[in-house]
């Protein structure tokens, strides 16, 4: 593992209970950071802020709530790094078999909460001047998953955000960037069928899954002050996948 300086950096890092999220933790505590993780689900959370000890922390939020993002970040304090990772499927389905609730969750989850999460905790980072954003997309973002078209579009939108905001703080010492991964043997394989999961795994030219650990090299990365002349920027973790 190369080191990556971290030291005295703050982070909040969603859905970091499990998969990338954790694993990411992990690497930033190897790199000398504190951090805070947010997620949902409060089992899988307390477990993983005890597995990961004195300098982590974790809330249980619904990063679709205004006011329990809002709430959250008060309490949070001071955060150098932010990690947009929480996500979910949606399942698989025809676009036009999708329920509306189920479309429109997905988007909420994917895409309105990083903008929640980044109303909350962008006006501090330009109070202070500096910060580090890291959207965690995917490829099916830039490529489109037959079968996820929920997924697919709120990962795009995803990128835009990152692209947008990227622009906006370009002048206050906050750099934004996104990853593009392709898939992770991870808890989220839940919500998918059989079926899109060998989809995916065919479409990979390294003939694998992407390891969270991988990811959290990357993202270690992202979030540290060596980057600091690329924002809005998208970095393709994919296998050879990605075609652009």
């Amino acid at each position: 593992m190369n080191h990556i300086d971290l030291a005295g950096r703050r982070a909040i890092i969603t859905g970091g209970a499990q998969g990338i999220g954790l694993a990411t933790a992990e690497r930033f505590l190897a790199s000398g950071a504190e951090v805070i993780l947010w997620d949902i689900n409060a089992q899988p959370l307390e477990e993983a802020s005890e597995k990961l000890g004195a300098k982590a922390s974790g809330r249980v939020v619904e990063l679709t709530d205004e006011r329990a993002v809002n709430d959250a970040a008060g309490e949070a304090g001071a955060i150098d790094i932010l990690v947009n990772n929480a996500g979910i499927t949606g399942g698989n389905g025809k676009t036009w078999e999708l329920t509306p609730d189920i479309w429109r969750r997905t988007v909420e989850v994917n895409l309105v909460a990083p903008y929640l999460t980044c109303r909350a905790l962008v006006p501090g980072m330009i109070e202070r001047g500096y910060g580090r954003i890291v959207n965690i997309a995917s490829i099916a973002g830039k490529e489109g998953n037959p079968n996820a078209s929920h997924y697919s579009a709120s990962k795009a939108g995803l990128i835009g955000l990152t692209k947008s905001l990227g622009k906006e703080l370009a002048k206050t010492g906050v750099i934004v960037n996104c990853l593009t991964p392709a898939a992770a043997r991870t808890p989220i394989f839940d919500q998918m069928s059989q079926e899109h999961i060998d989809y995916m795994l065919s479409k990979i030219p390294l003939e694998r899954f992407l390891e969270p650990a991988e990811a959290a090299a990357m993202i270690a990365w992202l979030a540290s002050e060596e980057c600091s002349f690329t924002t809005g920027g998208v970095f393709d973790i994919s296998g050879g996948r990605a075609v652009y």
